[in-house]
């Protein structure tokens, strides 16, 4: 299993408005809790690229139950994503439908 590394990325504090760093660590799972939905789309391109970089090449990304309007969002950047293999709901035990199983390419044919 690879050593986890670590990623920052710029996100927005709701209640301030303020920008802050967030320092990522690159495990294979990804929660979207802390991120405004602009923040979404360069977020994930970010971290499939960590993660391949890592050789982590299935991913776990948590974006909640609510409404399903960020859910929805996720799955469109994930289906034109050129590095996804595939994605589905995640089972009960690992999120359910607040999350995605995300299986990426080994390589960038």
């Amino acid at each position: 299993m690879p050593v986890p590394d670590e990623s920052q990325k710029q996100a927005v504090d709701e209640d301030t408005g303020d920008e802050i760093l967030v320092v990522l660590p690159i495990d294979g799972v990804l929660d979207l809790h802390t991120f405004s939905p602009r923040e979404v789309d360069d977020l994930v391109d970010d971290y499939i690229e960590a993660c391949l970089q890592a050789s982590i090449f299935d991913i776990r990304i948590i974006h909640g139950k609510g409404k399903g309007i960020l859910r929805n969002r996720l799955y469109g950047i994930l289906a034109r994503h050129p590095l996804v293999e595939s994605f589905m709901q995640a089972p009960m035990e690992v999120g359910g439908w607040g999350a995605v199983l995300v299986s990426l390419k080994h390589d960038s044919d």
